[in-house]
């Protein structure tokens, strides 16, 4: 399968392995509704959610099924406080649409942090950087590929 985003192209050329699954996008919710198209584990589907203090953004991925700590997350990137950014921000800083956004491949290059949760799980699954699109791999692998740092941010 040819590359459809920058998030696959990024999987791809590194050579990791990985499943891309399509499903039909819906208008709001958009990780259930990944979840109950593709009948996924929501534990181990992740959303993935742009926070910004001050100056500074984030990325952070946490499962469909629970809900991002913003006082956690700020504390595991050295942040006084956090907020989520505006969508039509976080859309500017990585390059995809809200629905889409993708912890690959992003626009510029953001401190990522992934739930510990999914530390150990064989696999996850996250956007692949458009609404209907979703790449499931490793853990340790979607880290390798963002930099990210696993911490406890789950709420």
């Amino acid at each position: 399968m040819a590359a459809k985003t920058h998030a696959l192209e990024i999987v791809q050329k590194a050579g990791v392995e990985h499943e891309v699954y399509s499903y039909t996008a819906g208008t709001d919710h958009f990780g259930e509704h990944a979840v109950e198209e593709l009948g996924l584990d929501a534990a181990q589907t992740l959303k993935t959610l742009v926070i910004h203090h001050e100056r500074e953004n984030a990325i952070c991925c946490v499962p469909v099924a629970g809900h991002l700590s913003l006082k956690h997350a700020a504390k595991a990137l050295g942040w006084k406080n956090a907020e989520m950014v505006d969508p039509k921000a976080a859309q500017r800083l990585t390059g995809y649409i809200v629905g889409g956004i993708s912890p690959l491949g992003t626009k510029q290059q953001l401190p990522t942090l992934i739930d510990a949760s999914v530390r150990d799980t064989p696999t996850i699954t996250v956007s692949a950087g458009q609404r209907g699109l979703s790449i499931a791999m490793s853990p340790t692998d979607l880290a390798e590929l963002t930099g990210a740092q696993f911490a406890d941010i789950g709420a």
